[in-house]
């Protein structure tokens, strides 16, 4: 057998590298709910897993938003809040009496509104976007205070229906009206990046936007347009996290945004963009959901390390991705 044959059978093995850090993720996601399995007895039920779609669902919508994001290499900080002013502004409508079917039309327009007003100012003013979604975040966080200084309750009937609407098995296993509404993002999502235009131009300016300028693509028009789907699913969002509390309140969501980079990242998705799959930033809400399981699970430890655990994660992810760059240079 000759040298170039043996090559050549190396090769065909050889993993995509995009490929790779998604498949981490869901290695260590098989891994954690192994090792819940083993501790937990009740941990192999269907409906925890159905409870951590619950649980996050409007995280996963946001996640999406910002999937498209970072992979422009941009970054969406204003998310957190962008969720908690829809939220806010839902409850505060509904509490003075307008239709539910209005309230959502309104809900719905503030997050691509103000979406498409920090596009805009990133592309025409050549800003950084992490200044610029900063102010947004900002802006927002401060809507909500304005709105009200303390909580606000739900007790429209749409509302409650959809909070306590369950989709269910003969078995007793359930999910939420939520739940659906999330998988129909991801699915939408996931089609525009992998068939569309739009998606194309995405990966293309995530991997090298001078290149796809002299390439003739609508640079500016797709920046402005992702920071538009960002500000989208963080609305969506936000009437989630509605139906799942039955309130609004000025402090909700505070430090979503970094939960939400978090999970796309895990979730394989290169920060400087150009890489990465909607698929992915699911595993990534998973690994999320499933890490707050254990540790509600075990009962003994504080819902801080939540928080320790997914920053271990996150940087062991980074490093993945940067030696995956060096090793394929």
């Amino acid at each position: 057998m000759t040298t170039g044959s043996l090559t050549a059978g190396r090769t065909r093995f050889r993993l995509p590298r995009k490929q790779i850090p998604v498949l981490a993720t869901l290695a260590l996601l098989l891994v954690m709910y192994g090792i819940g399995v083993s501790q937990y007895t009740a941990f192999s039920n269907v409906q925890v897993i159905f409870n951590v779609f619950i649980d996050n669902g409007f995280l996963l919508v946001v996640a999406v938003g910002m999937t498209f994001v970072i992979l422009t290499g941009g970054i969406d900080l204003s998310v957190g809040s962008v969720v908690a002013m829809t939220a806010m502004v839902s409850a505060w409508l509904l509490q003075e009496g307008l239709p539910a079917a209005l309230v959502l039309v309104i809900a719905l327009l503030i997050g691509p509104t103000l979406g498409l007003l920090m596009g805009c100012v990133i592309h025409f003013f050549e800003i950084q976007p992490f200044i610029v979604t900063l102010a947004g975040m900002f802006f927002a966080r401060g809507m909500c205070t304005f709105i009200s200084g303390s909580s606000i309750p739900i007790t429209d009937g749409f509302w409650t229906r959809m909070s306590q609407e369950r989709i269910g098995d003969p078995k007793g296993n359930f999910v939420s009206i939520s739940v659906l509404i999330a998988f129909a993002v991801v699915a939408v999502a996931a089609y525009t990046l992998a068939y569309t235009r739009l998606g194309r131009n995405v990966y293309a300016i995530g991997g090298n936007p001078q290149s796809a300028l002299l390439m003739g693509l609508p640079v500016g028009r797709t920046r402005i347009a992702v920071y538009t789907i960002s500000g989208l699913c963080s609305a969506i969002g936000g009437i989630l996290l509605s139906f799942y509390t039955l309130s609004g309140a000025p402090l909700i969501a505070v430090g979503m945004e970094l939960d939400v980079i978090a999970a796309v990242v895990i979730g394989g998705t290169v920060l400087t963009g150009g890489s990465g799959y909607v698929f992915g930033t699911v595993l990534g809400v998973l690994v999320l959901g499933v890490i707050q399981t254990l540790i509600t699970f075990d009962g003994s430890l504080n819902s801080w390390w939540t928080k320790i655990v997914i920053g271990g994660l996150l940087f062991v992810f980074i490093l993945l991705q940067r030696l995956i760059g060096i090793r394929y240079k």
